[in-house]
């Protein structure tokens, strides 16, 4: 068992998040049980994860997607209002960090997904993006399966290139806008979870392989990572609950 403020406080060391211009407050959202000895993590505080972290008996969730993001309504009213009452009635914390999440070297989204799809040499390019080589060069399609077989889903593949695929870049959720930053260093493939309309022309029109593999699927791995180190460093519980999404 640990106090949320020494958990609160190691993660602030951990992440850095006031080095990090974001879209929303990052750290403990909704305050709840000053003892904490079961944590339950997730990517996105829905209904359905407040629900499972409930029946688990949690004392704090953790994930990559809160509350209050720039531009919401900021009244606390309709699905906004009934996941916070669900909190508090349990008197359960809630702690979300978002781009200090993607972003971090040993925990991160974009560290993780490089590790659970076997890249080579991971590290940052630009910004956000992240590039390395894979383990043996493969075929587009050969990626594509590696992909699927990975995150439990099938990608949307779109795009020309080289007949192999060795230098990849990365960012996980929705980052199709970084292409560009893939292009410009030359890749062979870029990976995001999600795509959009002009992302398809500039991966068919500039020869690079695009794989939209799933905003949800590639952060389910940073969350995990974090959990499984404050249950090393502090002895409480920790439980990956993953509440499927689509997109």
């Amino acid at each position: 068992m640990a106090t949320r403020a020494e958990i609160l406080n190691t993660l602030t060391q951990w992440l850095s998040p006031d080095e990090f211009k974001d879209y929303c407050p990052n750290g403990l959202q909704v305050e709840g049980a000053e003892q904490v000895s079961r944590i339950v993590s997730g990517v996105t505080a829905s209904r359905a994860l407040i629900d499972a972290a409930i029946e688990a008996g949690a004392d704090m969730i953790l994930v990559h997607h809160g509350y209050f993001w720039k531009g919401e309504d900021q009244a606390i009213r309709g699905m906004k209002r009934a996941r916070i009452q669900r909190l508090l009635e349990h008197d359960i914390n809630l702690v979300a960090y978002h781009l200090p999440l993607d972003d971090h070297p040993q925990y991160g989204n974009n560290r993780q997904l490089a590790k659970v799809l076997n890249i080579l040499d991971p590290r940052p390019l630009d910004g956000l993006v992240w590039e390395g080589e894979l383990d043996t060069p493969l075929t587009p399609s050969e990626f594509e399966e590696r992909i699927a077989g990975a995150l439990n889903r099938p990608p949307l593949y779109v795009g020309s290139g080289p007949e192999k695929i060795s230098r990849v870049g990365w960012c996980t959720g929705a980052a199709q806008g970084f292409i560009d930053k893939a292009l410009e260093a030359g890749l062979d493939a870029y990976i995001s979870g999600e795509i959009s309309e002009p992302t398809t022309h500039t991966a068919r029109e500039c020869g690079i392989h695009y794989y939209a593999a799933g905003h949800h699927a590639t952060e389910r791995y940073g969350v995990q990572a974090l959990g499984r180190a404050l249950e090393e460093v502090f002895g409480v519980e920790h439980r990956f609950i993953d509440c499927d999404n689509p997109v």
